[in-house]
């Protein structure tokens, strides 16, 4: 890995280029950056929502998160590199399923609303699915192992089922439920029912 950085503004970027973590440099609209990028964007948002009230679970999984977002950033950052372990992934298909378990069965659409912090992992969960599409995009022309991409498709499910979970968890007096989409079609549909 390369040296910890002591200087931040370095001014080597100045010419539109970008270190990566073998050494090399790419240019700063290299795939491979804004795959980095939208990870950082993902675990800043993630920052973000942990500064809310939250359960104390909800909390401990999140920072193990941040750290093995970190830990995915480090790997794509290093071209032929693992970092992310493969028990990640697996970490996030049990959250899913603990917290899933939990909540009544959808039968309508809903809104990225509700309390602050549900819809903060609204946030995250598209910025997640921005991250994998980014992946993606360098798989397409680099040598990327698939942990990363389904860790980053995990991790963009399971925030939408954590803001489900923070929608209910009434910590500030204003949970409830989710905010379902009123679609005039099923309106119609109700209205010709009765």
């Amino acid at each position: 890995m390369a040296n910890r950085l002591t200087q931040i503004a370095t001014r080597t970027g100045d010419d539109g280029t970008t270190g990566l973590g073998d050494g090399s440099r790419v240019a700063k609209s290299h795939l491979r950056i804004a795959a980095l990028g939208d990870v950082d964007e993902l675990n800043s948002n993630l920052g973000v929502l942990l500064a809310e009230l939250l359960p104390d679970d909800v909390r401990e999984l999140l920072v193990v998160i941040q750290h093995e977002l970190f830990n995915l950033g480090g790997e794509l950052s290093i071209p032929g590199f693992a970092l992310l372990k493969t028990e990640a992934v697996a970490r996030l298909d049990e959250a899913l399923a603990h917290y899933n378990g939990k909540l009544p069965r959808l039968k309508e659409f809903i809104l990225p609303a509700g309390t602050r912090s549900a819809a903060l992992a609204h946030v995250g969960r598209t910025v997640a699915r921005r991250a994998e599409r980014a992946v993606v995009a360098l798989a397409a022309s680099a040598e990327v192992r698939s942990e990363v991409r389904q860790y980053l498709n995990r991790l963009s499910d399971l925030l939408f089922v954590l803001a489900r979970v923070l929608n209910r968890a009434n910590l500030d007096g204003l949970g409830g439920d989710d905010v379902y989409w009123k679609s005039e079609r099923l309106a119609r549909d109700a209205d010709d029912a009765d």
